[in-house]
């Protein structure tokens, strides 16, 4: 595979951050450039960051020297690499632009951020899931007017721990799901020093991120119509999510019904057999099994199972009949890796391969 010259636009965040660990030493992406709003721009990376360097292991010492430049200033970045990932934390309509800038000025851009999640032509991508949905990108161009440039986007970073798990049961005709979700502080930005307010507690509110979890699977298992991906009808979704005191790793309680029951023995064999393009293509950040079951009853467990392949497999455990469901079962993922920064690079990986970037 030939080497991409990469940037990072919202390096400075915790998500930006986690590019910046995941790229250090990247067979394919080579990290050039650095960008942040304007009160960064100009210092080195590290006096940048200061303080607020979030992540467990030290920064590279590749970027610490790496002058910020300014992400406003879409052309100076743009000219000095094949692509960006974006983490920015700015209002909706203001990430839209900014990336919608930089495809059009020939930059792809491959987003963390929710703002283009719904946009008809932007593809959202789980590489396991709806790799075909890239296949929009030439539609996506037209509209831009560009050659090179578009906009790809991972999907929130809650869905990655059960839809994942649901996916291959589809066959099954998935009529209903109800999920509760139990989030990790990480997935706010936020540390135990900078999140006081969680210690000993639970939030039951996570503002937009229900509507996300009931609506982004639809767009995952949609199909492309025309210039625009159209998302599916069912099954049909409810969701309530709560921030937990956890640093990495989102769990699941999931409560599925089907059209045509599966035996327990059919789950766990489609669970165990399940791999996608991300596999296929042997794609550098992809787990080899992407789905693990615990036979435990006191697993999957952040602590214990986030890190499984690198933090890029989803866990599954306590799979059992239910009373209202046919089949309740909880999962976990890792939220920065797997669900955020770790999908995009696997996104940008699949992307790569398929010769979006040329």
């Amino acid at each position: 595979m030939k080497q991409y010259n990469v940037g990072v636009i919202g390096a400075t965040g915790m998500v930006g951050q986690r590019f910046i660990t995941l790229l250090e030493n990247h067979p394919w992406f080579n990290l050039v450039a650095l960008a942040a709003s304007a009160r960064s721009a100009g210092k080195t990376y590290e006096e940048a960051v200061g303080s607020r360097w979030l992540m467990k292991t030290p920064m590279p010492e590749s970027v610490k020297k790496m002058v910020v430049l300014d992400a406003a200033n879409v052309e100076e970045v743009a000219a000095k690499v094949d692509f960006v990932f974006c983490a920015v934390n700015m209002k909706k309509d203001e990430i839209k632009a900014l990336e919608e800038a930089y495809a059009k000025a020939e930059c792809p851009v491959v987003s963390n951020n929710s703002a283009h999640r719904f946009t008809p032509d932007v593809p959202m991508v789980v590489p396991e899931i709806n790799a075909d949905h890239i296949d929009i990108i030439p539609a996506q161009r037209k509209r831009l007017g560009t050659k090179r440039g578009f906009v790809a986007v991972k999907s929130n970073c809650s869905l990655q721990s059960y839809v994942p798990a649901l996916h291959p049961l589809r066959k099954y005709g998935i009529s209903d799901v109800l999920v509760c979700t139990y989030q990790a502080i990480s997935g706010a930005g936020k540390t135990f020093e900078t999140f006081p307010d969680i210690l000993d507690n639970v939030i039951p509110y996570i503002g937009g991120e229900e509507e996300k979890s009931e609506q982004e699977p639809l767009k995952l298992w949609g199909h492309i119509e025309g210039n625009k991906i159209v998302s599916a009808k069912s099954p049909r979704f409810t969701a309530q999510c709560l921030r937990v005191p956890v640093s990495d790793g989102h769990m699941g309680a999931v409560f599925v019904r089907f059209e045509n029951k599966p035996s327990k023995e059919e789950i766990l064999q489609a669970w165990k057999e399940f791999h996608g393009p991300a596999q296929d293509l042997e794609l550098p950040s992809a787990p080899k099994q992407f789905l693990h079951y615990f036979e435990e009853n006191d697993r999957p467990q952040p602590k214990l199972d986030r890190m499984l392949e690198n933090g890029m497999a989803v866990s599954i455990g306590r799979l059992r009949e239910d009373n209202q469901y046919d089949y309740k079962f909880v999962c976990l993922s890792h939220n920065t890796l797997r669900g955020a920064a770790g999908g995009a690079v696997l996104l940008a990986e699949l992307l790569a391969a398929k010769g979006y970037f040329d």
